[in-house]
């Protein structure tokens, strides 16, 4: 494999999908030494079919307002790679939602969904649809319309969206309500359900449940803990607020938030069941900002236009969205004396940040991996809802700790070069490994 020829040739075939690019020259610098080593990878032409998806559907949305105008937006689901099984992957509802987005997130999820070692392919979709402002009413019937298209594509055993950005209970119960009126099955075809009707416990947190325990895993491979611990965090969803649940449960203090506005430090710590829950408040308010926390707690100060990596300490969690870590934070971040960065969103960080990190030998752990337990608990609902039975909140967070646990094993096994571990290269073998295999015991059309 010549990846300079590959990464040519896509980009003469896909000029301007920066983010799909970005994505697939990170996993091919990777495994190019692994897969050179095998053969039969190269006969197969391997990477050739794994870089393209599978297909594309792209369809108009019409939908009206409350005063009774008529919108169209643009709605999209890739379906990448599903040799491993059904196409698995969120939607997204943002205004910033392009082919080049969702084609990056979708190859994402292919070694995201590979390491978590569940029967789950790669795929991604969503719109360019803004949730922000909309009334219940409106974002009902934005979802219906979306849904009169998405569900020619989905089933339980072939392609199970699940949410993303924009993308919540709400959302999950609209499209879901009108998939049933159509296809006359009441099945597992999105997962993220409300607990009422088939969703899993602790699949809200999940996400960020599982960055601190890979953080954790991390940390004890250095015969360290989270005890005691600052913590830095972006965003303030539901990724974030799982994280800063979690993180605080095991001894860390969480100190920042961020939005589109700017950020949160909170040298007190974001500690406290009334702060956990104000959180969700800001998220469910629909304004996208997270300036309110500082009128409401007197330990905060918000800082306008700015980001969290200006902030002592002593581990990075970047959970809001793609490439929001430039180079220059992550010297901030250096210079502060950051011990370790763990992504909790998709690619949060850009190529110049993660060469910075490794530059400084700070362990730095990739969305695929450390990003995992969203999708690895949304399987978890998927076995739930083919199985008609529930699991406990403590048997969902047991499959889930040992998941995570095995991932980072997984990385470390593929990724140690002397006493550091390059967790970006782990996390790609260990994926592409196994999807690798699988297409080609499974011939050329897998």
């Amino acid at each position: 494999m010549n990846v300079d020829k590959l990464m040519a040739g896509l980009e003469a075939k896909h000029p301007g999908e920066n983010e799909y690019l970005q994505a697939v020259k990170e996993v091919l610098e990777s495994i190019e030494d692994i897969y050179n080593q095998n053969p039969q990878f190269e006969a197969a032409k391997i990477i050739e079919r794994l870089v393209e998806p599978d297909r594309i559907l792209t369809f108009k949305v019409p939908w009206q307002d409350d005063e009774g105008n008529i919108h169209v937006n643009l709605g999209y689901r890739v379906e990448f790679n599903n040799a491993i099984g059904p196409y698995k992957g969120g939607l997204r509802f943002h205004p910033s939602v392009t082919l080049s987005t969702l084609k990056f997130l979708g190859f994402e999820q292919i070694f995201k969904n590979a390491l978590t070692t569940l029967p789950m392919g790669g795929g991604k979709g969503g719109s360019d649809f803004d949730p922000k402002g909309k009334s219940d009413n409106e974002v009902m019937r934005f979802c219906t319309s979306f849904m009169l298209e998405l569900f020619r594509l989905i089933g339980p055993d072939t392609d199970v969206p699940a949410g993303d950005i924009g993308v919540g209970g709400r959302e999950i119960g609209y499209m879901y309500g009108m998939y049933k009126k159509i296809a006359r099955e009441n099945t597992g075809v999105l997962t993220g359900k409300g607990l009422n009707w088939g969703g899993s416990l602790i699949r809200p947190e999940a996400t960020g449940f599982g960055i601190v325990y890979f953080a954790q895993n991390q940390l004890l491979h250095r015969n360290d803990s989270l005890k005691g611990k600052t913590v830095a965090i972006s965003g303030f969803g539901n990724v974030s607020w799982g994280a800063v649940m979690k993180a605080t449960e095991l001894g860390a203090k969480v100190v920042t938030i961020s939005g589109p506005d700017g950020y949160i430090y909170d040298e007190a710590g974001i500690n406290t069941e009334e702060k956990f829950n104000y959180m969700l408040e800001l998220r469910a308010s629909n304004n996208d900002v997270v300036a309110p926390y500082a009128d409401k707690f007197p330990t905060a100060k918000f800082f306008a236009g700015k980001k969290p990596w200006e902030v002592k300490c002593d581990i990075a969690m970047p959970c809001a969205i793609q490439n929001e870590l430039n180079g220059d934070d992550a010297k901030k971040l250096v210079a502060n004396g950051v011990i370790q960065v763990t992504e909790g969103a998709n690619m949060p960080s850009t190529p110049e940040a993660i060469e910075v990190f490794h530059n400084a030998k700070i362990p730095f752990s990739p969305g695929k991996a450390s990003n995992a337990g969203g999708v690895a608990v949304s399987g978890l609902e998927m076995t739930q809802n083919a199985m008609h039975i529930s699991w406990s909140r403590e048997e969902v967070d047991a499959k889930l700790h040992k998941i995570m646990e095995d991932i980072h094993a997984a990385c470390v096994k593929y990724g140690t070069e002397g006493d550091y571990v390059d967790y970006i290269k782990g996390a790609n073998i260990a994926g592409f490994m196994k999807v690798a295999n699988s297409m080609v015991d499974l011939g050329m059309f897998a």
